[in-house]
This record gives C-alpha cells, structure tokens and sequence, in this order.
C-alpha cells in the first residue's frame, strides 16, 4: 500500500511539473530575442486599469487609435482570470532607429467619445502596453532621494487642470507620447536585446496649416525641424467636436544592464528591511508560543504522565484530575464530524496547493515575466490537489466510524468550491454589468468548470477510495458507552472567547506581509519575493500549531473533551481578523468611490478569508490530533 501510495504521489509530481513548466518555463516571450538593426518592434497594448475602480477595460474601449485590424494575443487562463486583453496596436518601431513626431492618426471627438475619455481620465485609468514582453512605465524622480527613480506602470491616460486665471477644470488628453527603448548590445554578433521601455506621456495642441491630409505637417512638433515636444504647455482639451491628434517619438539606449537582469529596475525593493522586521516580529511570537509548548510538553506533561502511571488504588484514581479524567470521552466523534471531515479535507488540499506553487515560486518557474502563471499554476495545482482532499477527509471520516464514503467525497468535492464559485459568479455579473474586461468570457467559465467536474472531482473519489480502503486509525484508549458531564468553564475558557484569542497570534505573524500582498493585489504591482513568503507562510504553520496546542492543552485539564471542532476553529479564526484587516486596508490606503467596486473588493477579500479559514483552520486541527493521541498514548489506562 506504501508503495502504491509513492506511485500515485510521483505520478502527481510528473503532472503538476509538465503543466508548470508548460505555462512557466516555455511561453512565449520567456526565451531571449536578438534584434538586429532595422528590425521590426511590435508595440501590444493591455488592458486600461484603475486603483480607484479596480474594473479594467480592453484598450480599444476607449476611441484610441486602431491599426488596421485589431489582432488578439493568446491568453493564457491566469491572463484571463485577470482581465488581460493584450491587443496589437498602431505603434511600430523599427531597432535603434530613432523616430520625432511619428502621427499616428487624428481624431474628431463626438458626445459619446469626449464622455469615455471624461469618465476615465476622472477615474485615474492608466494605458498598458508591452513590448518584448516588458511592460511600459514611467519613471519618476523621487523627490526625497537624489538620482532615485520610481516606476509607475502604465502612463495615464489624461490629467485635469485649470487655465491660468480659470476656475473651470478641464480634461487634458494625452496624445504625445516619448518612447525609450533600452538594449542591451551583444560585441560580437552586433545584435541588441531590449531590456527597458519606458514613456513620457503629454498634452500637445497640435496645430497644422491649412486642411488636414495625409501630408501635413505639424508647426507644433516638426521633425525636418528637429522640433519636438518637451512639455505640455499647451495642452489638448477633451470636448466634443475638437480634433486631437495623437503622435509619438522613439529614442533608443544602449544599456549595461543585461538581459537577465531586466526585471531587476521593475522589481526594485527599497523596503526590504519592512520584510525583515516581519520576520524578526514573527519570529518573537514563535519563540513565546515554542516556550510555552515546551514547558507544557517537558514539565507539566512529563510530571503528570509520570504521576498518573505511578497511581496504584482505585482510591487515588478517584483523586485523579485534570486531562487524564476524561480519557474515556476524548476521542468521541464530534457534533457534524461529517462537516469537519469535509473542511479537513479541503485545508489538505489548500495547503499542498500553496506549498507546491511556493516551491516553484522560489525556483523560478512563477517569474513576473510569465503574466498570468500564477494564477494558472494554482488552478491547476488546486484541482490535481483534489486526490489529498479526498484521502484526507476518508481516513478522518472513517476514524468516526462513518459507513458511506461517497457521500463524503461528493461534500469535500463539492462545497467549499462551490461556495467560492457562487460569489465569484455574483462578482463576475457585477463586472460584466460594468462591460469591463475584468468580466471572464462564458468559455473560460466553462474551462473552469471542466477542470472542476472533471479533473478534481475524479480525483478527489480516487483519494477517497484509497483512504477508505485502508484500516481505520486506532484510539490510543476506548472511548466510554455514556458521555461525561463536562463541568462549569472558567470566563477565559468560554468557547468564543478562547477560539477568538487563539486567531490574534496567527494573525499577527502574517499581517506586515499581508499589507504587501494586498498592495500588489488593489494597487497592480508586482509581487516576486516569495523567499519571504515562504518563511512567513513557516511562520504561520508553527504558530497555528503551537496556539492550537497551548489552548488545547488548558482545555483538557479543564476537563472539557469536546476539541475536535475547537482545534480547528481556534487558529481558522485568524481569518476573521485578515477580514477586519483588509476592510481597515479598504478605508484608509485604497481610493475607491464607486459601490460596483466596493462590492468587488469585499467579495474577493471574502473568497480570500475563506481559503485561509480552511487553511489555517487545518493546521491547527492537525496539531491538536496529533498531540491528543502523543498525551494519551503515553497513559496506562487500567
């Protein structure tokens, strides 16, 4: 059986490996490009995104200027899920060969155009382009620190302002656009890779002589003249009726940086001292909480399985109290042990999910460059995970002694991903509402519930089958016919009182990276330093299991043996604190003013609290099943 149970593991490692190394290694763009001179270079654009609405829009929803025909780039499923719609568009370089006012095409804005561009210029939409797979960004100088440059992703799409001596705010476009592409030279072949592109965005009122025609020239921005846009002094109004033409420059640098390293400028972390102080901060409420467990486990427990193995007289037995009074009812099932089974069960599959994508995370396979890959990998890595879901909550379900083990299976298979699935399909109407492209097209909705009914579902009945098919886990000691009274509790000792005490210290290893994660999440940057993650998410797992234990351990010498629901709720109630967090999060660093938008967030907040309740909730019942059978198989029970 041990052997069958390898096989069925080192299959799952060869799949999950192909499928990452499918969407993470192989893609497109992934793989280094030379570019000779006079190359052609392919501009994309992506999706139009804002922090004020969270609801991006495809580029082309806005009357930008189009090429001939629009061409859609193959997405992947993360790409989907994340609302990238990556697009060719009208903007061509060619290798090292600078470029000055290039017109890209002239606009007369109607009602319905200069009422589109308002709203998201009011909405603080930015544009996205991608080029060699690098995306676009502006860079900004601090202010606070000399030759220090931030980068902005994406330029905006507009700005409002005043004329001097005015009180009216108008809408101010940007249609000048000044690209720099910087490459990296190879000596010897002579070729180049891009290894930066940035923009500074403008609002140029170009004027022209005489009538508008495919030879006319600009007074505003000539390059016979050598005339070009520095600034935006006079800057092109957004109303209905005015002309707006859009142009763009492109200078070429040549660049130290090499290819390998492009990422490096994006990925530039001034706050990684913030990350360490995490850490030591976590690191301080593990070695609290350790202390706490080895006093428990070397004096108090060694003393009083000493003592109770020393007890010879039915006389002193009576005398006994404590945990060991209530070793005839310990291991009795719980009230819903069904439902326990089933959330067990998941948090399995929740926690292999993330700790295979945080190894693949750490050895590279999830890179930034890889748009998407995330996601998809923990799709993936979720739904083949469904085979650990399935024998976990079999081998709990038949330790209660229960009989029909595919009722079970079809609960573990089906209700937390169901539940996810039902709000998720509420949020992604709400998108649709909006004509976003955030709103995920019926055909991925389908792919998501192909690989739901028929990859994890299968797979968690296979997981079943084998965790049912093999003997029950014996009780280190009978359980009795008749149930104990369980006496009156102390306050501190109140069920919601200590569950709600046992989530603050879990909460309170993870919450610094938490800011990180949800500001890369609702603030659209990038989040890469999975080294830190995968010591906080450490972290985490010792301090679920070392708070479920302590609160366990006071709970049986309290003579109260009813744990098996209190173990798991006991550290899954962190996930009520990350809730109260992220609405904290919502009021004080995010701007979001539309209710759609609202709505969005605390439903996704929600879906995420709910996966670390099963989590976290999971880690902690494990802890307490195993020190319950360590404490009361070292007993002599007569």
């Amino acid at each position: 059986m041990a052997g069958h149970r390898f096989d069925v593991a080192w299959i799952f490692s060869l799949v999950a490996l192909f499928f990452l190394r499918a969407h993470c290694f192989y893609l497109p763009g992934v793989a280094p490009e030379d570019f000779k001179k006079g190359d052609p270079l392919l501009v994309k654009v992506n999706k139009l995104t804002s922090t004020k609405t969270q609801l991006p829009y495809s580029y082309y929803f806005l009357p930008f200027c189009q090429p001939e025909h629009i061409v859609d780039s193959a997405e992947n499923l993360g790409e989907v899920l994340r609302g990238d719609r990556i697009e060719n568009s009208p903007y061509v370089f060619k290798m090292r060969e600078p470029q000055m006012c290039n017109i890209v095409c002239r606009k007369i804005l109607d009602k319905k155009a200069a009422k589109a561009f308002k709203e998201k210029i009011n909405d603080e939409y930015r544009v996205n382009m991608i080029l060699d797979n690098l995306p676009l960004v502006v860079p900004i100088r601090r202010p606070d620190q000399e030759n220090a440059v931030v980068y902005q992703y994406g330029y905006h799409v507009g700005l409002r302002g005043q004329y001097a001596g005015s009180k009216e705010e108008k809408h101010f476009i940007h249609n000048h656009l000044t690209f720099t592409v910087k490459y990296h030279k190879d000596p010897l072949s002579g070729s180049a890779r891009i290894v930066g592109f940035e923009v500074k965005p403008f609002s140029v009122k170009h004027e022209h002589e005489g009538e508008w025609n495919e030879k006319t020239r600009l007074t505003t921005c000539d390059p016979h003249a050598k005339r070009a846009v520095t600034s935006s002094e006079s800057p092109q109004e957004v109303e209905e009726k005015k002309e707006i033409i859009f142009t763009y420059d492109v200078e070429f640098q040549e660049s130290d940086i090499k290819w390998a390293s492009r990422w490096d400028t994006y990925l530039l972390m001034a706050d990684d001292q913030i990350h360490w102080f995490s850490i030591v901060n976590s690191l301080m409420i593990i070695l609290f909480l350790s202390g706490m467990v080895a006093m428990i486990m070397l004096r108090t427990l060694y003393r009083d399985i000493s003592k109770y193995n020393q007890l010879e007289t039915q006389e002193e037995a009576q005398d006994e109290t404590g945990w060991k009074l209530v070793h005839g009812d310990v291991f009795r099932p719980p009230a819903n042990s069904d439902l326990l089974c089933v959330y067990v069960g998941t948090g399995v599959q929740f926690f292999g999910m993330i700790l295979v994508m945080m190894i693949f995370a750490l050895l590279g396979f999830l890179s930034p460059s890889n748009r998407g890959g995330l996601m998809t990998a923990m799709l993936l890595l979720w739904v083949f995970m469904g085979l650990f879901a399935g024998y976990s909550s079999a081998r709990l379900y038949k330790l209660f002694k229960g009989t029909e083990w595919k009722k079970i299976t079809l609960k573990t298979a089906f209700m937390f991903p169901a539940t996810v699935f039902a709000i998720f399909f509420v949020l992604n109407a709400l998108i649709w509402g909006q004509k976003s492209s955030g709103a995920v097209p019926f055909g991925t909705m389908f792919a998501l519930v192909l690989l739901w009914f028929g990859i994890s579902v299968p797979l968690v009945f296979v997981g079943s089958y084998f965790g049912f098919k093999k003997p029950a886990t014996e009780d280190p000691v009978k359980t009795n016919k008749t149930p104990r009274q369980i006496p009156k509790q102390a306050w501190y000792m109140n069920p919601a009182f200590s569950i709600l005490i046992g989530g603050i210290l879990p909460f309170g290893a993870v919450f610094i990276e938490l800011f990180f994660i949800l500001t890369s999440i609702w603030l659209h940057q990038f989040y890469y330093i999975f080294g830190f993650l995968f010591i906080v998410f450490v972290i985490l797992i010792i301090t679920c299991a070392e708070i479920t234990v302590v609160l366990c351990y006071f709970q049986l010498c309290s003579e109260d043996y009813l744990w098996w629901w209190r173990s798991y709720l006991t550290s899954g109630s962190s996930a009520f604190y990350l809730f109260l967090y992220a609405a904290f999060y919502f009021f004080t660093k995010l701007e979001i003013t539309k209710a759609v938008s609202g709505v969005l967030y605390f439903g996704y907040m929600l879906i995420i609290s709910y996966s670390f309740f099963v989590l976290t909730g999971t880690i902690g019942f494990y802890a307490c099943f195993w020190f319950t059978r360590l404490i009361y198989s070292s007993v002599k029970i007569d």
